[in-house]
């Protein structure tokens, strides 16, 4: 008898997290995606010419924190208890 609730209670869970938990971490992945999108180019054709644009607001300053934002939200979604009573 212990066995038998013990394979249904495996059959039960088959997902680690829950469906809020991986809307948080598809957030969070478009947010690190979109970070390294923003980050990219500025580059120059000619490699003794140099391009003044790689050190934009864009790259330097928006795009890394759009990072950290997006690995703070797959922390959250790694933390998040979404059937914790309230």
């Amino acid at each position: 008898m212990g066995e038998q609730k013990r394979k249904e209670a495996a059959k039960e869970q088959a997902f680690i997290f829950e469906r809020k938990n991986y809307l948080f971490m598809l957030i969070g992945v478009a947010f690190i995606a979109f970070g390294f999108i923003m980050m990219a180019g500025g580059g120059s054709d000619d490699p003794n010419v140099f391009n003044p644009e790689i050190y934009s607001w864009r790259r330097i300053r928006l795009a890394p924190a759009l990072i950290l934002i997006g690995f703070g939200f797959e922390v959250y979604a790694i933390l998040l208890n979404p059937n914790k009573e309230k």
